[in-house]
């Protein structure tokens, strides 16, 4: 008897020990688990990349047109045969750079030669003829004075005089034109430049006219872009223009220099010329340009991203950063352009200069939430040192 009641009496025990232990856990974890959020409740703090957010700063604001179109040489030129015959030697190809009055092309002169010579002669023929015209005036003028001949014989003289110096005169006029034939077939370079395409090979037969060099001056070049009519009056002479050119690293300035006064046929756009000055010879004919226009500018004016403005119910504001929170600021803008960094738009009144916002467009954010930023976006320089001072630390 004595021995069940000390069993039924350890058993107990047991039981007591086993249930304080398990509340004693149960306290333990209910203590390390955090409470569940509700759906409707703010998260306790938000992530940011550094590129999620910016700096409001003055910067210069430009109002600007998208233009597109190609380039061209400002000072271009064809070198065309300008008599007909056989092409001797072509003394240049293409790339080559060449200067004003450099002979390119020389054509076969035998034939210009000898219509030289024939003028020569006919003109020495021509001198002849007047000088016997002219010694039978003289006689003739001297027997009129006489009374020896007639006045009409006299006359019949001083008319073959006067024909055989019209046939003089028509025979310099030859030997002229066969002298400028002759030297027609040496072709010359007609400005500075380089050769940008050669159309005729030695042995070949050229007519008038046909085209055999091109010559371009890439010192100056200028991109013809069609403007739509509607947008015609924000163009004027003068105006700066960004020219981003395909293959080049940077934008290129330039400037309206011409602005055609007919529309084109079809499109009924209107071509403005923007000149670009080309010293280092990098821009090419036929290269692809987009250019920027500058119709608005604003110097010294508070800009945000266009992509940080929200608006909702008719009110504009931005998401600002104060005190490592969310804050949303409304703001009153003024004109929208590029600021240099893309699309942005003049904050008139609500930011001051300095101040953080958040420029990427992530939703709807909340007020007051806590901000932190990404620790894997640190950079690696930056992170490199201050690993090492750590690992320094537990030595």
């Amino acid at each position: 008897m004595l021995k069940r009641r000390s069993f039924w009496l350890i058993l107990v025990a047991c039981l007591l020990i086993a249930g304080v232990a398990g509340a004693m856990l149960k306290k333990q974890n209910a203590a390390a688990t955090p409470p569940i959020q509700n759906a409707g409740q703010a998260p306790a703090f938000m992530e940011f990349l550094p590129g999620d957010v910016t700096e409001v700063k003055a910067r210069d604001l430009r109002q600007l047109m998208p233009l597109t179109g190609s380039l061209r040489a400002v000072n271009q030129a064809s070198v065309k045969a300008k008599v007909a015959g056989e092409v001797r030697d072509v003394l240049v190809r293409e790339g080559e750079a060449v200067k004003t009055g450099q002979i390119l092309v020389r054509m076969d002169v035998s034939d210009y030669q000898a219509r030289l010579e024939q003028a020569k002669g006919a003109l020495q023929a021509a001198r002849g003829q007047l000088d016997i015209a002219t010694k039978a005036r003289d006689n003739n003028k001297a027997l009129l004075d006489k009374g020896f001949i007639s006045k009409t014989a006299f006359d019949n003289a001083a008319s073959q005089f006067d024909i055989a110096v019209a046939n003089v005169e028509s025979a310099k006029g030859a030997l002229d034109v066969a002298q400028k034939a002759l030297g027609d077939t040496v072709l010359r370079a007609p400005i500075t430049g380089l050769v940008s395409m050669r159309m005729v090979q030695p042995g070949e037969k050229v007519s008038v006219d046909n085209r055999l060099l091109d010559v371009v001056d890439l010192s100056q070049m200028e991109m013809e872009a069609a403007v739509p009519a509607a947008d015609i009056m924000h163009v004027a002479l003068g105006q700066e223009v960004q020219v981003k050119v395909e293959g080049m690293p940077k934008s290129l300035t330039g400037k309206v220099a011409r602005i055609n006064p007919a529309t084109q046929a079809g499109s009924r756009s209107i071509m403005a010329y923007i000149q670009i000055d080309n010293p280092q010879g990098a821009l090419r004919v036929g290269m692809f340009g987009e250019a920027q226009l500058t119709t608005a500018r604003k110097t010294g004016v508070l800009t945000v991203p266009q992509s940080a403005v929200r608006t909702d119910a008719g009110n504009t504001f931005v998401y600002g950063i104060e005190d490592g929170k969310l804050v949303q600021k409304a703001v009153t803008l003024g004109m929208s352009g590029d600021d240099g960094e893309g699309g942005a738009v003049e904050v008139i009144k609500g930011l001051n200069s300095g101040a953080q916002i958040v420029k990427a467009n992530l939703g709807t954010l909340r007020s007051g939430t806590v901000v932190k930023f990404t620790r894997s976006a640190i950079p690696a320089s930056t992170a490199a040192p201050a690993a090492a001072n750590n690992s320094a630390s537990a030595q």
